[in-house]
């Protein structure tokens, strides 16, 4: 059998935006990867919180999403931790660089995103269609949006998504499913065999929850922003689900580095 290892690791600092690729993270019980969904855009509307860095978990139609919103895909956004800046780039163009944790940088980013969704359209099947202005919430490090209520971590194979582009006929990219951990040496799907079994991951340790039901999101393009491929209808077509990867929660808190091992 093939040793399984990590290929690739991503956070995604603010959720529903563009992935971030790390040599390393640190997994927490409760938390899963650190620094993973610690900020989230969300609808104002009805509800407002004062302090914006206190805000709960909420479901996900609460916040300006790529399945809604497939334009934010277009949007290339990087945060740095020790300045805690978000810069916010399209086709290399510079469009906003701001501090997130400073009440007018905070504000900055609102507004910047407000506007940007008014200017895109939302998908056909979007929850929430509606433009409405938006808040910056969440702490840095401290608070996380999944989009389940438990905490958790997201890993697939990477022979999975090289089968799927083998049945598309074209290159499948693996930020469309928004994965935390890529790995190498399992063979395609088999990541599904490990529901409900325990797993050493790098220093932390896991266990593997569910599979992964996947939304439109999939069918985004995550340099254009373009829904341009039917991964849903051919995950029907050929496996009888829209299922992909799995989910996993931290039992042990770790670190994890690209090249680390899985067992």
């Amino acid at each position: 059998m093939s040793k399984i290892c990590v290929q690739e690791l991503f956070i995604y600092p603010v959720k529903g935006l563009s992935p971030q690729k790390c040599d390393g993270a640190r997994l927490q019980v409760g938390h899963g990867i650190r620094g993973d969904r610690a900020f989230a855009l969300m609808y104002k509307e009805d509800t407002t919180y004062p302090d914006a860095t206190t805000v709960p978990w909420m479901k996900k139609q609460n916040f300006a999403m790529q399945n809604d919103w497939s334009g934010l895909a277009a949007l290339d956004c990087s945060y740095e931790e020790t300045t805690s800046t978000l810069t916010v780039k399209r086709k290399g163009v510079e469009l906003l660089v701001a501090d997130t944790l400073s009440p007018t940088g905070r504000d900055r980013i609102a507004t910047f995103f407000t506007g940007y969704l008014a200017g895109i359209y939302p998908t056909q099947s979007a929850k929430h269609p509606n433009r409405a202005p938006l808040q910056l919430v969440g702490e840095g490090l401290q608070t996380r949006y999944p989009d389940r209520e438990a905490v958790h971590i997201s890993l697939v194979s990477q022979a999975t998504i090289d089968h799927l582009s083998e049945l598309c006929g074209k290159l499948v990219d693996v930020r469309r499913f928004r994965p935390n951990i890529v790995l190498e040496g399992v063979p395609p799907w088999g990541e599904f065999d490990w529901v409900g079994q325990e797993m050493q991951l790098g220093s932390a340790r896991i266990a593997i929850t569910a599979r992964i039901n996947r939304c439109l999101n999939i069918h985004v393009n995550p340099e254009t922003g373009e829904q341009d491929m039917a991964l849903l209808s051919l995950l029907q077509k050929h496996f009888h689900h829209t299922q992909t990867g799995v989910l996993a929660q931290v039992i042990t808190s770790g670190s994890v580095a690209i090249g680390d091992s899985v067992r």
